[in-house]
């Protein structure tokens, strides 16, 4: 019973359970991720929070069934950043963000490289198709053609 005792004790991170304890890892490794000093110890905990954290993850997300700018916005929010941040973050213009925020621009690859490595997402979380809204269709709202545009013969 005391040997028991003793292995609890010794466990510092545990399976995630919930959405607190979720945040709460998520914070130790950005802090851990920027610490000065990276021993080995520091290295191992970095995995093992980012294997617990891809775990609960893997349970629990909703990333499938959200579109990327979605996801983007919610990340945005978790990381307390505004799209002034996104703008210094990915070396682009504020109104490239706004467009890229409101659907009606695409993200490039470059743009989800650095996305998905800032939030430690698989690139594959951003590189989903999404309907834009384009202002030439933007009268036809949920159509098919969103992301088409058609360009009119003048007479």
């Amino acid at each position: 019973m005391i040997v028991k005792r003793k292995i609890m004790q010794a466990l510092k991170y545990k399976v995630i359970k919930s959405e607190k304890q979720y945040d709460e890892y998520c914070q130790m490794l950005h802090d851990l991720d920027f610490s000065a000093k990276k021993t080995k110890q520091v290295k191992e905990e970095i995995d093992l929070l980012t294997l617990l954290i891809e775990k609960y993850d893997e349970e629990h997300n909703a990333f499938e069934t959200l579109d990327p700018i979605a996801i983007l916005k919610s990340l945005m929010a978790d990381h307390n950043m505004k799209a002034i941040d996104l703008s210094k973050l990915l070396s682009v213009s504020k109104g490239y963000i706004s467009d890229i925020l409101n659907y009606k621009k695409g993200l490039s690859k470059d743009v989800i490289r650095t996305l998905s490595s800032h939030f430690k997402v698989s690139q594959e979380v951003f590189n989903k198709e999404y309907k834009l809204k384009v202002p030439e269709n933007s009268h036809l709202q949920n159509a098919s053609v969103m992301n088409t545009r058609k360009d009119l013969k003048v007479a």
